[in-house]
């Protein structure tokens, strides 16, 4: 038996030091996934987490 995860297009907006709006895109199962990877990968998300302001599904 496979578990068939499908994954989504994620975008996360986020805010940097300057107030300036960037983003990241990922494939996630959901948006709580996006975020973790966005933890996971983006350094300054990594120090600053609370800078995302908004996960949006591209699909």
């Amino acid at each position: 038996m496979s578990l068939d995860f499908h994954l989504k297009p994620y975008t996360v907006h986020y805010r940097d030091f300057q107030n300036i709006r960037l983003e990241n895109c990922f494939y996630a199962v959901d948006a709580y996934e996006a975020r973790t990877l966005a933890i996971e990968l983006n350094g300054y998300i990594n120090e600053h987490p609370n800078s995302i302001e908004l996960i949006r599904c591209e699909c």
